[in-house]
C-alpha cells in the first residue's frame, strides 16, 4: 500500500535522524552533568527527554518551586547542540502529594490500594490528581515556552503501564459517566450487556460498578466496556495535559511514549493516534524469545500502522540488558545496532534509549544505558558512538516511508474479547497467534503493514485476519470488500464470532465471515493439553479444531486425517467474484485449526503465491530487507543480517554505512547492517 504523506510535525530544530534518550541529570552531581554534554556530542546525540520523573525535584514541597537545576540543564544542552523533549514531570507524584491526598492512589479489583514507593501511583480518574497534574504542566509550559532547546513535549510517561485498570470509587463514577455517554440510557446498557442472564438487570447507572472481584465470572461485556473505558480514560488524561501545552505553546508538537508490542494489552493505541502530533513508541526485547528480533519487527510495523505510515519516534529501547525480566539477557555483538535499524527500516526517524547514563541507585540501576557503569572504556559505549555515526551516515532516510502489499489485521478489542474467561479454551493467546502469522510472512521477506480492521484495505493484495474474535459489522464488511477487490484474504479460527458487545453472531460460526468464507462451523472442537491431530498433508495441529460444513463453491484444501473430525475440512478456499465494475476475482481462505510452524508456513506460502506477492529482494533466511521510499522517487534498502554468515544481495547503488559503491551486488557481513541508496 502507498504510504501516507509525511504531514505530521517533527521535533523542532532536529535534523536528520534524531538520536538520544532519557536524560536524568537530577541523579548526578554537577561535575557529571558537565561531562554529560561533552559525551553526548562525542556520541552524536541530538535529542534527549528531560524531567520525566522530576516532580519532586521541581516541587519538593507544596508550592515551593525549584527551577534552577532544570534551567541550567536546558541551557547547557542547548549550548551543546542537543534539543529537548521536555516532559510534564507528572509520571510519578511526589511523596507529599500522596501523603496529603491518599485518595489519589489506585485500587485493584480486589480492593488492594497501590501505595507510593514505586512510580505511577495515581488513579487516572482522580479529580485531585488531575488538578495538581494540570497545575504542574502549566507551570512547566509557561517557564520554558520560549526556550530554544524545547523541541517536543513529552506528556507524562508510558501511560497505563503499571495500572491500566483502576477500580476505585473515582473510577466507578467515571465509568458510569462513560457508559451513559456510550449508551444514553440504562435499558440500552442492559441490552448491550445481556443483563437478563444471572439477574444482572440494572435500574440506573448508579448501580453499575467496575468489574471488581466477584464470586465467579464477571459479565463479559462489562469487562470489555471497562477495558474500553480504561483506555479512553488514559487518553483523556493525555488530552487534558496536551491541551494545556497547546494553549501555552501552540507551535511545539506533543507526544507520549506508547508501548505498542505483543505485551501491552489494555490500551487501544489505534484510537489514540489522532491525538498525538508524533507517534512515539517504547520497545524492549523478550529475553526468553529465541526469535525476539521477529517480535521487534512486528512491534515496529504495528507502530507504523498506528502512525498511518508516517515517520515515528523510537522513544525508548535498551543498549543491552534490562532489569525487569526474570532472566535479563546481555545483547550480543552487533545486536544493539541491528535492533535500532530494524526500527529505522520500518519507519522510525528517531532512535532513543532508556537512558543516557546508567543509574547508580534505584530500581533500574541494572538497566543498561548509553553510558554504562563502566564508563567510556566499554563495548556498550563504543556501540553508542558507532550507532550515532551510523545514523548520521544515513540521515538522508529522514522522511522516507515504507510500502507493503500485505496487511495483517490487529485489534485491541479483539484481543480483549478473545482472552476473556468462559471460552472454549482459556489457553488461547491472541498475540501469540498474531505473531505466528507475522513470523511466517517475515520469513519470506514480505513487508507487512499491521493495521486495524477498519483501515483502508484497498491497496493490499493479501489480508490476514488471525483470531479476529470480535468486530463490528462495518469492520467485517471492510474485510469482505478487500476480497471483492481482488485480495486474497486469510481468516483463522475463532474469528467473526461476536459483535462489538461480545454477543455471539447466531446461525453458525464464523459469524461475521460465514458468507465471505463460504463455510459454517457447527461446533468448536477444542483439544486437550498435549492432544494433537494430523492433517492430510502430514501437518500437525493442536489447541483448536472445528466441525466445518462447506457451502457450494468452497473447497477443502486440507482435511483432518485423524481424530474425531477425520475427513472434515481444516483449510478451505472460496473464490470471491470481483465487485461490480470489473477487476480480478479475490479469494477467501479459512484455517479452522492451529497448525504447527511448518504447516502455517505452507498455508502462508500458498496465499502469497496466489496473490503474486514475494520479497522485493530475495535474501537468505535470517537476512531482513526493507525498502524505504522517498517523496522524490529515491529508494533505500535497509538490510539486517541476523546470521553468522556474510551474504551478497543482487542489488546495486551506493551503500551509506560504509560510504562505498555497490556496483556488482551488496555484501553484508555476518551480523551487520547496511543501507543502500538504490541505483
Amino acid at each position: 500500500m502507498t504510504a501516507q504523506p509525511t504531514d505530521r510535525p517533527w521535533p523542532l530544530g532536529v535534523e536528520g535522524l534524531a538520536y538520544g534518550g532519557d536524560y536524568n541529570p537530577e541523579q548526578w552531581p554537577q561535575s557529571v552533568r558537565v561531562e554529560d554534554v561533552a559525551l553526548m556530542q562525542e556520541a552524536g546525540v541530538s535529542l534527549v527527554s528531560v524531567a520525566i520523573f522530576s516532580w519532586a525535584q521541581i516541587e519538593p514541597r507544596p508550592g515551593t518551586l525549584e527551577w534552577g537545576w532544570l534551567d541550567e540543564t536546558l541551557d547547557r544542552l542547548h549550548a551543546g547542540g542537543v534539543q529537548v523533549a521536555l516532559a510534564t514531570a507528572t509520571a510519578s507524584p511526589p511523596p507529599w502529594l500522596a501523603h496529603q491526598h491518599p485518595e489519589i492512589l489506585p485500587v485493584l479489583a480486589d480492593g488492594t490500594v497501590l501505595w507510593p514507593g514505586g512510580r505511577q501511583h495515581y488513579r487516572v480518574a482522580s479529580p485531585v490528581y488531575r488538578e495538581h497534574a494540570l497545575r504542574l504542566t502549566r507551570l512547566v509550559a509557561e517557564r520554558y515556552r520560549d526556550h530554544p532547546a524545547l523541541a517536543l513535549w513529552h506528556v507524562d510517561n508510558e501511560l497505563g503501564c503499571h495500572v491500566p485498570h483502576d477500580h476505585s470509587d473515582d473510577a466507578a463514577a467515571a465509568f458510569r459517566r462513560w457508559l451513559e455517554a456510550r449508551y444514553g440510557d440504562v435499558e440500552a446498557l442492559n441490552a448491550a450487556w445481556g443483563t437478563a442472564f444471572w439477574s444482572q438487570r440494572y435500574d440506573s447507572f448508579d448501580e453499575v460498578l467496575p468489574p471488581r472481584s466477584a464470586p465467579t465470572f464477571a459479565n463479559p461485556t462489562q469487562q470489555l466496556d471497562f477495558a474500553r473505558y480504561s483506555s479512553d480514560a488514559w487518553l483523556e488524561h493525555y488530552r487534558a495535559l496536551r491541551d494545556v501545552l497547546r494553549e501555552v505553546t501552540p507551535g511545539v508538537p506533543t507526544t507520549t511514549n506508547l508501548m505498542a508490542s505483543t505485551r501491552t494489552k489494555w490500551l487501544d493505541y489505534f484510537s489514540w493516534a489522532g491525538d498525538l502530533d508524533i507517534i512515539a513508541n517504547d520497545h524492549y526485547l523478550d529475553a526468553a524469545d529465541p526469535e525476539d528480533h521477529v517480535e521487534l519487527a512486528f512491534s515496529a510495523d504495528l507502530t507504523r500502522g498506528i502512525a498511518a505510515g508516517r515517520p515515528w519516534i523510537l522513544m525508548e529501547h535498551s543498549t543491552s540488558a534490562v532489569n525487569w525480566q526474570p532472566r535479563n539477557r546481555t545483547k550480543r555483538p552487533g545486536e544493539m545496532l541491528r535492533n535500532s535499524f530494524q526500527h529505522v527500516a520500518r519507519g522510525a526517524d528517531a532512535v532513543m534509549f532508556f537512558q543516557w547514563r546508567q543509574s547508580a541507585a534505584g530500581a533500574e540501576k541494572f538497566h543498561s544505558a548509553m553510558l554504562p557503569h563502566g564508563g567510556t572504556d566499554t563495548d556498550v559505549w563504543r556501540n553508542t558512538v558507532e550507532l550515532g555515526r551510523t545514523l548520521k551516515a544515513v540521515a538522508e532516510l529522514r522522511g522516507s516511508t515504507v510500502r507493503a502489499r500485505v496487511a495483517l489485521l490487529f485489534s485491541y478489542p479483539a484481543w480483549w474479547g478473545a482472552e476473556l474467561d468462559s471460552h472454549p479454551t482459556n489457553v488461547l493467546s491472541y498475540p501469540a497467534t498474531v505473531l505466528a502469522h507475522y513470523r511466517a510472512l517475515w520469513r519470506r521477506g514480505v513487508t507487512v503493514d499491521v493495521v486495524e480492521p477498519s483501515a483502508d484495505l484497498s491497496g493490499y493484495d493479501v489480508v490476514v485476519a488471525p483470531t479476529l474474535y470480535l468486530l463490528s459489522d462495518d469492520e467485517a464488511a471492510n474485510v469482505a470488500a478487500a476480497a471483492a477487490r481482488g485480495a486474497s484474504v486469510l481468516v483463522t479460527y475463532f474469528s467473526g464470532i461476536a459483535d462489538e458487545h461480545d454477543h455471539v453472531r447466531l446461525g453458525g460460526y464464523p459469524g461475521a465471515f460465514r458468507d465471505l468464507l463460504g463455510v459454517r462451523t457447527e461446533e468448536f472442537w477444542a483439544l486437550g493439553e498435549g492432544q494433537t491431530v494430523t492433517l492430510d498433508d502430514g501437518t500437525s495441529a493442536d489447541l483448536w479444531t472445528e466441525k466445518v460444513h462447506l457451502a457450494e463453491g468452497t473447497e477443502a484444501v486440507r482435511t483432518f486425517a485423524d481424530g474425531d473430525l477425520a475427513g472434515g475440512p481444516a483449510l478451505t478456499r472460496r473464490t470471491v467474484p470481483a465487485a461490480a465494475g470489473g477487476g480480478r476475482d479475490g479469494a477467501a481462505w479459512y484455517l479452522a485449526t492451529r497448525v504447527d510452524a511448518d504447516g502455517l508456513q505452507a498455508v502462508t506460502d500458498a496465499v502469497l503465491a496466489e496473490a503474486g506477492v514475494r520479497a522485493d529482494v530475495p535474501a537468505a533466511p535470517g537476512v531482513e530487507v526493507v525498502r524505504r521510499h522517498g517523496a522524490d522517487g529515491r529508494s533505500w534498502l535497509v538490510v539486517l543480517n541476523h546470521t553468522g554468515d556474510g551474504v551478497r544481495l543482487p542489488v546495486t547503488g551506493h551503500e551509506l554505512v560504509t560510504g562505498t559503491p555497490a556496483g556488482d551486488g551488496l555484501v553484508v557481513p555476518a551480523g551487520a547492517v547496511r543501507v543502500l541508496r538504490e541505483s
